[in-house]
Order: C-alpha cells, then structure tokens, then sequence
C-alpha cells in the first residue's frame, strides 16, 4: 500500500524542484499506470477501457470530440452508478485554430414540474420516480458530432453496445458504489435484475450485462437522435417512468434543446482558464477563489499550511458568492458573473481574509444554503491536431435516481435534487430562489471542465467529478501543478481538503482507496487549521480528476504548438489514461 501525505519540504528542496523543468520530474509516488506519456494524443477517463476506447478512435483519425462521444457512451455502460445516456452533461470544446465551444447537455425539469411539488415529502427529491429530470445527454453527444466528427455515428456508439450485450467486468470501484447503494438496488426491479446474481449485488470480477441497454444503444446507433427524443426509445422510457408514478412525457422530450453557450475565460496567474458558463456554477467559483489567491506571492504564500488556509478562506469567499448563480435562461446572472471574474471583486476579498484565524459564516457573504449535488465522471482529452474536450457528465446520485427503465436498460437520474426547493433546508441559511424549480430550467451545477492555456497555446485539460467537491478539486490540481511546479500525477494524488462554506466544515482526506492507496492530509497542517479556529473532519472519498498537461518546451514546439502529452486518471477511482 502506498502513502501519499503532503509532508510540506524545506526551502532548499523546493527551490531546486521549482529549477528543475516539469517534463523532466520523476513522480516521487514511481511509475504508474494512472499516468501516460504520449505525442499524438491522450484519453482520461475513470475506467481504463473507456479510456481505450476513445483513444483507438483518435489512432482511427477520429477528432477529439469523436473520442469523447465514444468515451461517454463507455461509461455509462461501464460505470453505470455515475453517467449515462439517462443524464446530462457539459462538453467544453477548445479547437486547434482557438475556437471554443460550450454544449449545455444539462438535464431539465419536465413541463408539470413545479416549486412546491416536494412540499411535505423532501425525500421525493432525493430519489425516487419524482426526482427525475429531462436527460439530455445524447442529444448533446449527436449535436457535437454533428458539428466536429470525422468517424461514423454508428463506430462510436458500437463499443459501448458490444460492452452492455457481452458483457464487462464489475470494477472496484463500481463494486463500492452498488455496495453503498446495495438496498435501493434489490428494491427495484430493473436495478435488481442487471446488478444482482442469485439474489446478491455482484461481486469485483463478476460479468454484469445489460441486454436492454444493448438494445437501446444499437437503436440509437442505427437511427440517432429521433429514436431517443420522438420514437421508440423514448416512448418505452416515458412509459417505464409514468407506470411508477413520474411526471415525465414524451412532450417533454420533444421539447429538449442542447444550449450552445459561450465560454467563460479570465486570465489568473499567468495563465487564461476557459470554463463553462452557468448553470455550471463550478468554473466560476474556482476562477473566484484563484483570483483572490492572484494577490498573494507565488508560490510561496499558497502552499505550506498558512498557503492551505488561505486556500480554504478563498473557497468559503467563493462558494459565498456561487449560489446566487442559476440557469441564465430563467435568471440573470450577468451581474454576478462579472463580480466573479473581476480581479477587483477579488483584490476587495482578499483584503479581508486573516492569517491567524477564521470568520463568523456570515462574514463570507452567503445568504443562501449550498445545494449538494453528487456523482458525475469526467473525460478529458486531446487529439493529435490539439484540438482539446473536457466533458463532464452525470446522472447525479449513485444510480440516480435508484430506478432502472426495464425496457430500455437505462438508469434515470435524479437530477431535480439539484434544484434549491422553499422550505427545503434545515441550514440556518434559506434556500437560493435563483435555483427555485421552473418548468423546463436547469439546476446548478458543480461540474469544472476546464480547459487552461499559456499565451493562447494549450496548456492543460482539467476536471472531477464528486458533486460539490468537483470544484476543490479541480482548483488544487491546477495551482498544484501550474503554480507549484508539481508533475501532472503528483498534483492529482495529492491530499485534498473541501469546504463548501455551509456547513462549515473543512473535510480532509484520510483514507485508503479501492486500489489500496492511502491519502492522508499531513498533521502539521492539520494542526495549524485547527489552531486557526476551522471546524475539521476527516473523510473516505472525494473527487476524481482527470487531467491532461500539454507540454511544451522546446523552441520548435512552443512554436509550432505541438508538444508531449501527459495523461493521468485519478486513482481514486481505479481510473487509467490510454494514449499513442
């Protein structure tokens, strides 16, 4: 078992790592699978096959966006508690001639939705038949192919078909995930009838297939997009969900649109991050926190214990400010956005934030209580022309919304448990109207693709999933490697800490993953947090990124834009890269 601390080095040593170039580094944790060198192009996912897959597509020529079609419709098949064609995701797309695109996938609220509909019963929210929302996943898939893809529809679609009708092995991680929603899965008949053998969950090894899902996916190959949103497909759907009670009709398919968005971008630290814009709330919170963190001296006054304080208090600023964002078709947030992206919104933050000790709550202005979304899985890749994706996608909770659609194989999510509700928190904080349920709106999001450049050339590929703590995450990996000069594994496998302001509490790793790694914050810092007043606790889990660094060094590649390929999966989900 191997230990992975942030035991904070002396001055000498850091000083000669930050001298030495990044390519150059060894990894202190050894050579590992979770990370790959390649030239032409690299795949990140959180299973290795789906890695593969999408990787043989980019060797086929296929474009980045060809690999991550048929990445996303791997993990659904594959990691069936986190993603699937029964969500929704956001794809960030950053082409080699600079364009940038941003694909709203994001799930809707069907058409009788309404604000109160869970008053009296919160847990219909949660889960169950009346948490799920329009998916909008496929639709956003075909849309992007449309626009960008060299390979067929049908190639990309086949693995993930060949996968669910043969069958594949039950991962660690996925084994954990049925573990932990083991008695909502023999509740359910669909659920029961892929994920259980002889009346138990499957065991790690064990085959798991999904004949109905197969079949689903061969339609959807063969007839695209109408199959699914005005056909058979979405017929038999619609009508699995109805029989159980839920309120999603095939009008509200029909009516599903994938929102083309612009991207946000700020230029923090020398670098220009491109995020997705609301209802993704994830980019601008962490472009938030890395703005105020522009102020202090780099790297120096960012890491060490005090650099992890001052981390945490520009995160509880930021998640302060977040919820007042919501989907920018029912609300404005053009106001709120510019506060977030503007270094003098930050620079007045800043200024406020103490180096001996914390604030009352209220000091961080948060007027509203957090929403706690859940699950997701990332995607991260770049092609041989560098054209670069970040995708995230979900079906929110563990299996979703705890229900699988007997004729279509698919697992629905639960997607309404991401809007704010009246009434629906026992925070001393009130629930966020710009979240508030609308027929056809979208909840916020948590969910960071992010896609980072350096003079206008690409420089990295990022993202988690994990619901709140995707955020976190996404930003310790970018100050760990881009500011701190760690090498690309090293900056995932760090320790994390999460803090989503209400409650307000600093989580810390301290635990030992699915593979038998152990992650476990260092005691110093431990100690100095607490000494500092915040309110800590340890955890098992957290977010899962996926990351890939565009290196370049010499002369000839800085020029010309094309230079080595780092890939790595984190492996806090047994994730491992593919790359050639």
């Amino acid at each position: 078992m191997s230990t992975v601390r942030f035991l904070w080095l002396p001055v000498l040593w850091l000083f000669l790592v930050l001298l030495t170039p990044v390519s150059s580094r060894e990894s202190p944790t050894g050579p590992r699978r979770e990370q790959i060198v390649a030239r032409q192009g690299v795949v990140a996912t959180d299973d290795g096959r789906c890695s593969d897959i999408g990787m043989k597509v980019l060797e086929e020529g296929g474009h980045a966006v060809d690999a991550a079609v048929a990445a996303a419709f791997c993990l659904g098949v594959v990691s069936p508690a986190s993603s699937g064609i029964g969500g929704g995701a956001f794809m960030l797309i950053r082409l080699a001639n600079g364009t940038t695109q941003a694909l709203d996938m994001r799930e809707t609220a069907p058409m009788s939705a309404s604000e109160n509909m869970y008053h009296g019963n919160h847990t219909l929210k949660r889960s169950g038949i009346l948490s799920v929302a329009v998916p909008g996943e496929i639709m956003g898939l075909r849309k992007a192919w449309e626009q960008h893809g060299k390979l067929r529809w049908e190639r990309l679609v086949e693995p993930a078909e060949a996968l669910a009708r043969n069958g594949f092995k039950v991962s660690p991680f996925l084994r954990m995930q049925m573990e932990r929603a083991e008695s909502y899965i023999l509740a359910d008949k669909g659920l029961r009838d892929v994920f259980t053998s002889n009346g138990a969950i499957l065991k790690i090894g064990d085959i798991c297939r999904n004949i109905k899902l197969a079949d689903t996916l061969g339609k959807i190959s063969k007839h695209g997009l109408n199959i699914f949103y005005n056909g058979s497909v979405g017929i038999n759907l619609v009508q699995d969900i109805q029989k159980a009670g839920g309120i999603l009709t095939i009008r509200d398919l029909q009516r599903y649109q994938v929102k083309m968005r612009e991207p946000i971008t700020a230029n923090i630290l020398g670098f220009k991050l491109i995020g997705m814009p609301p209802p993704s709330s994830g980019p601008a919170t962490m472009m938030l926190m890395l703005n105020i963190l522009s102020d202090y001296g780099v790297p120096a006054d960012l890491f060490g214990p005090l650099g992890i304080h001052r981390q945490i208090e520009a995160l509880k600023h930021s998640f302060g400010v977040r919820m007042n964002l919501g989907d920018p078709d029912f609300v404005d947030t053009s106001e709120v956005l510019a506060d977030m992206l503007s270094p003098i919104f930050s620079r007045a933050l800043q200024k406020t934030i103490r180096d001996n000790m914390i604030l009352d709550v209220n000091h961080y202005g948060s007027r509203w209580n957090q929403i706690d979304d859940h699950g997701t899985s990332h995607v991260s890749i770049v092609d041989n022309e560098r054209n670069a994706v970040a995708m995230t996608t979900t079906i929110n909770a563990y299996f979703g919304a705890k229900i699988l659609s007997p004729s279509t194989g698919i697992v629905v999510n639960n997607q309404m448990d991401d809007f704010s509700i009246p009434n629906g928190s026992a925070s001393k904080h009130p629930p966020a109207p710009a979240n508030f349920i609308r027929p056809g709106k979208r909840p916020l999001s948590s969910m960071t693709p992010t896609i980072v450049l350096k003079d206008e050339k690409l420089r990295g590929v990022v993202g988690a999933s994990g619901g709140a703590n995707i955020i976190s995450a996404t930003a310790q990996a970018l100050l760990n490697h881009f500011i701190n000069g760690m090498d690309p594994l090293s900056s995932v496998m760090a320790p994390r800490y999460y803090q989503q302001l209400t409650p307000n509490i600093v989580y810390y790793e301290n635990w030992t993953s699915v593979i038998d790694d152990h992650y476990e914050m260092g005691a110093d810092v431990v100690a100095l947090l607490q000494h500092m007043g915040h309110d800590l606790e340890s955890m098992g889990g957290g977010a899962v990124c996926q990351f890939v660094v565009h290196e370049l060094e010499t002369a000839e590649e800085i020029n010309g834009g094309i230079g080595r390929l780092v890939g790595v999966s984190d492996p806090r989900k047994g994730g491992i890269p593919a790359g050639y």
